[in-house]
C-alpha cells in the first residue's frame, strides 16, 4: 500500500493563462491530510494581470500585495516539504509550468521538484490494491475502468472546481481516497464472487 506520507496532490492559481501569466497561489494536500496553503507576492517583473481570471479566483493584485508571501520564501518551503514525495496535479502541464517559473524566480533550479497527473497516481493505487489482494491481471482493466467510473461520478456531484489552490488540492485528495476505498471494496468481492471482470464489476457498482 503506498505510504500516505510520499503522495501530495498540488494545484496553482494563475494571474492569467497568457505567456507572461505567472504563479499567484498554490497549496498541496498529503495523502494523510497534511496541507499548506500560500499567496504569492509578485516579483516586480510580474504585471500580467487577466481581469477575466481574476473574477473567477477571486484573488486581487492588492491582495497578493498585502497578503503574499515573497515568492522565494514560498519556493524554498515548497522544495523543502515536497522534494521526495510523489507530487500529482490534474493539469500537470499548467501547473508545472507556473511552479518552474517560480523556483526559476526564487533562484533554484527548475526541475528541483516534477508534477506527474493525478491520473497516474490513480492507477498506480488501484494496481497496487489488486496485486496486494492477488487479483489475477486479467480483471485489472475491467474493475479499474468501474471504479474510475463511480468515483467520477461522485466527484462530478459536487460541481464545478473551486478556482483556488487549497480547495482543488482538497478535492483531489478526498477523489484519490475514494478511488482507493472502491479498489479496496471492488477487490473483496472479486475474492470473495470468484466471477469473471464483467460480473465483479458489476458487483461493485
Amino acid at each position: 500500500m503506498p505510504d500516505l506520507s510520499k503522495t501530495v496532490f498540488l494545484d496553482f492559481e494563475a494571474s492569467s493563462l497568457g505567456k507572461q501569466g505567472y504563479p499567484i497561489e498554490v497549496a498541496w494536500v498529503f495523502a494523510n491530510g497534511e496541507e499548506e496553503s500560500h499567496l504569492i507576492r509578485p516579483a516586480e517583473a510580474w504585471t500580467d494581470w487577466d481581469v477575466k481570471a481574476g473574477r473567477v479566483h477571486g484573488i486581487s493584485r492588492e491582495q497578493l500585495n498585502a497578503e503574499g508571501e515573497p515568492l522565494d520564501e514560498v519556493a524554498r518551503r515548497m522544495v523543502s516539504v515536497l522534494t521526495g514525495r510523489a507530487l500529482y496535479a490534474t493539469a500537470p502541464s499548467w501547473d508545472g509550468k507556473w511552479l518552474s517559473k517560480l523556483l526559476r524566480a526564487a533562484g533554484l533550479p527548475r526541475h528541483a521538484l516534477r508534477l506527474e497527473d493525478t491520473e497516474m497516481a490513480h492507477r498506480r493505487m488501484m494496481r497496487e490494491v489488486l496485486q496486494a489482494a492477488q487479483i489475477p491481471t486479467d480483471l485489472h482493466r475491467s474493475l479499474m475502468q468501474d471504479i474510475l467510473a463511480q468515483a467520477q461520478r461522485r466527484d462530478d456531484e459536487l460541481g464545478p472546481a473551486a478556482h483556488r489552490a487549497l480547495a482543488d488540492a482538497r478535492r483531489e485528495q478526498r477523489l484519490w481516497l475514494d478511488i482507493r476505498r472502491l479498489a479496496e471494496e471492488a477487490a473483496v468481492r472479486s475474492r470473495q464472487g470468484g466471477g469473471d471482470a464483467t460480473e465483479t464489476a458489476d458487483q461493485a457498482r
